[in-house]
């Protein structure tokens, strides 16, 4: 039997004679009283411990019972709301918001974990602009020393009405880059006249503790706050490539979709935005679109702690942390730039840099090199006027070392494994009509743990291996 000190639990008595006696082993740790006339046992915690209660019954028949004492690994919120946005919000997105909403209401020991798995949450299709839903979720909460809890928390989600957020600067967080002790990293101010895209890209050497990166929002007014955020968060991992890959690839969906949260900050108090646990010899980043859409300015603080520290430790936002190789963090004012170009089909090759425009820092500190977590849109007018068609290509072709990449062409995601330097591989082909154009659009960014820049080029098809084909590194 497992009880937490000061409660009680029962269990049902079967196949006694008679009364039944029940004594303790160490009554320090647990008290057992029988009801005789219903033949159950109840068992009350004392304190954290283990010990035995034998019971007897007339006939002198005994049966051992192990008691263990501890306390429960926390406690499961029996209701909470959520509001997304998203045009609509997907099945995916949905899981993975109510995953996280869920395991963020649990109230947790130190040391103790919560587990949510998004694969089981009944979402069963997208939901549309100002529409809402109802799902009940199972959550376990475990941790060594700790007894285990499993619950059911009921969500109501709506979907709430917000247009796309247009970031008027870019902030960035990947110094220290290495972390060899905790701080803050970061912070900023966010005021209802310029949303703003944050980026953030953290090591965690393999001789440091287990740490956690908190994003916090400190509302000091004395009315509540309203932020619409959109997150591409990855990690933690130990492949720097994949962990960037992920976290662009989840920003530019949920980007081009409008997913995201919408989260409120009660007057006189501070949340956390971002809760990202980072074990040792891992890395971890995300890039975050967050708009103020109510209420007065709120300071933003990111935060690298312990991981088993309270989550609503104070922090001195005067000192920032420094040490190590130099690396951007800073403020920079292009959040996106834009191509827009013609590519004659019997013409030059048309080249278009990714990544290879610095950014001046509007703070005192590194420019940004690689361009990482700026936004590229390319619209390009391919002009067929020739008497036959021509078969044309899409090229990626890394020009500072090995990148994975990740296109959306015309709507749909493309994407890249590791390309060695200097290769060229189709991301898109098509064959264009005689007397006739094709626009298109590709929305790309950097992508952390990758050496941009890399060089998108059209031209005419040279009869390679097709994006998606065997063989081919593009997906």
């Amino acid at each position: 039997m497992s009880v937490e000190p000061s409660k009680t639990v029962a269990a049902r008595i079967n196949s006694a004679l008679g009364d039944v006696a029940a004594t303790v082993a160490d009554p320090t740790v647990a008290v057992a009283v029988v009801d005789q006339a219903q033949r159950v046992l109840y068992v009350t915690g004392m304190k954290v411990g283990t010990t035995t209660v034998t019971l007897t019954d007339a006939r002198g028949v005994t049966r051992d019972v192990p008691v263990l004492v501890e306390y429960a690994a926390g406690t499961v919120a029996d209701q909470i709301g959520l509001r997304v946005t998203g045009n609509p919000a997907s099945t995916q997105y949905l899981r993975e918001a109510i995953a996280q909403a869920v395991s963020s209401a649990a109230t947790l020991r130190s040391g103790a974990t919560v587990g949510v798995v998004p694969e089981t949450i009944p979402v069963h299709g997208d939901l549309n602009v100002d529409d809402r839903t109802e799902v009940d979720v199972q959550v376990q909460l475990n941790g060594n020393g700790y007894l285990p809890v499993t619950g059911v928390t009921h969500v109501i989600v709506e979907n709430v009405a917000l247009p796309a957020i247009q970031p008027a600067r870019l902030l960035v967080s990947d110094y220290p880059e290495r972390l060899t002790a905790n701080g803050v990293l970061f912070t900023a101010r966010l005021d209802r006249s310029q949303a703003q895209r944050f980026l953030y890209y953290h090591y965690n050497p393999g001789n440091e503790p287990a740490r956690r990166i908190l994003l916090k929002a400190v509302n000091t007014s004395n009315a509540p706050a309203t932020v619409q955020l959109i997150e591409g968060d990855a990690g933690p991992g130990v492949n720097e490539m994949e962990v960037g890959h992920l976290s662009t690839k989840r920003f530019l969906v949920r980007s081009a979709r409008n997913e995201g949260r919408v989260v409120t900050i009660a007057p006189g108090t501070t949340a956390n935005l971002v809760d990202h646990l980072l074990p040792p010899q891992n890395v971890l980043s995300s890039i975050l679109q967050l708009r103020l859409v109510t209420g007065d300015p709120l300071q933003l603080a990111l935060v690298a702690q312990d991981a088993l520290a309270p989550l609503d430790q104070s922090i001195d936002q005067t000192q920032l942390l420094a040490g190590g190789a130099p690396h951007a963090r800073g403020v920079y004012p292009v959040p996106t730039f834009y191509f827009n170009t013609d590519y004659d089909v019997d013409g030059d090759d048309l080249d278009i840099p990714i990544g290879q425009l610095p950014l001046p820092n509007l703070r005192q500190g590194e420019a940004l090199s690689g361009d990482y977590g700026v936004e590229q849109v390319v619209e390009v007018v391919i002009d067929n006027m020739t008497r036959g068609p021509k078969a044309i290509a899409l090229y990626a072709n890394p020009r500072g070392g090995r990148a994975t990449g990740t296109f959306i062409i015309d709507g749909t995601l493309v994407q890249a494994h590791a390309l060695p330097a200097f290769s060229r591989f189709k991301i898109w082909q098509e064959t264009i009509k005689p007397g006739t154009f094709r626009r298109i659009r590709i929305v790309t960014m950097p992508e952390g743990g990758s050496s941009y820049p890399l060089r998108l080029t059209f031209a005419q098809d040279d009869g390679s291996i097709a994006p998606g084909a065997p063989g081919s590194p593009v997906y």
